[in-house]
């Protein structure tokens, strides 16, 4: 697997940590990874198996893991611009923008404000909307244990994650991610009331890719999804749950790959 080298960037009064992988042909796409509430460190190994063949890049967000938590950061509209800024700033094109859960809510923010730099775009159990029938699953009111054992399909792959120690600075940058996740996500939960109305405005090819066995936001969710982005797909992992990256790697990395090669 292609290692992912670490750096920095200085932008809008914040420096943020981002890593990035892969050989950089000009032509091809660069895929940029929003991770979820959990932080960046569960879609490492996904990413450094695509760095294989892929340009691949995934920051900490503001206010998550070892970036910055700038006094401007006060609602998903805060980050999707910040996101702008740093595309220009690192001068991507043709952008495969991908985010999970929390950051697919991202990613959709951004892209209904611009796809200038941005070719195609993938939402992996993506929060960002509400339907009022049918319920989210309460991550604010889970633990850590009760978390993993839920969003993971895999029971022993959540026994054998919760059996690794954890060391004091990752519990620090756990409550840290958790403390920036509620600022962005607690009222409304985990959705932005008008998303809704503007997914229209998303016209670069959408694959939307949920775990048929999520509990966060259960499949309902990305199907109403596909209805309100223009041409978009969905594609269902079975026996996966709300974290494919840990759940499904395999099949995740492929559909992704897959998207990647043919761009």
């Amino acid at each position: 697997m292609a290692a992912l080298e670490r750096h920095t960037l200085a932008i809008n009064g914040a420096e943020i940590i981002y890593r990035r992988g892969g050989p950089k042909e000009q032509l091809a796409p660069t895929l940029v990874f929003l991770h979820g509430a959990g932080g960046s460190a569960n879609a490492f190994g996904l990413l450094e198996k695509l760095a294989d063949d892929h340009h691949v890049i995934i920051a900490d967000h503001p206010g998550f893991g070892e970036s910055d938590t700038p006094e401007w950061l006060e609602t998903i509209h805060d980050m999707a611009f910040f996101y702008l800024d740093v595309f220009e700033a690192l001068d991507l094109k043709n952008i495969h923008l991908a985010g999970q859960s929390l950051g697919g809510w991202i990613a959709m923010e951004i892209a209904v404000r611009s796809t200038a730099r941005i070719s195609r775009l993938t939402l992996c159990g993506a929060a960002g909307i509400n339907l009022p029938d049918v319920p989210m699953g309460d991550l604010f009111s889970w633990d850590k244990e009760t978390r993993y054992r839920t969003m993971i399909f895999h029971k022993d792959l959540a026994e054998k994650l919760l059996a690794i120690p954890s060391s004091p600075e990752q519990d620090a940058m756990a409550a840290k991610n958790e403390a920036t996740t509620r600022k962005l996500s607690w009222e409304p939960r985990f959705n932005d009331p008008d998303l809704h109305k503007l997914l229209h405005r998303i016209t670069v090819p959408t694959h939307i890719i949920w775990g048929s066995h999520d509990p966060v936001f259960p499949l309902p969710y990305g199907e109403k999804l596909k209805d309100l982005i223009p041409g978009a797909a969905i594609s269902v992992i079975e026996e996966c749950g709300h974290l494919p990256q840990v759940d499904a790697p395999g099949a995740l990395k492929a559909l992704i790959s897959a998207e990647l090669t043919a761009a």
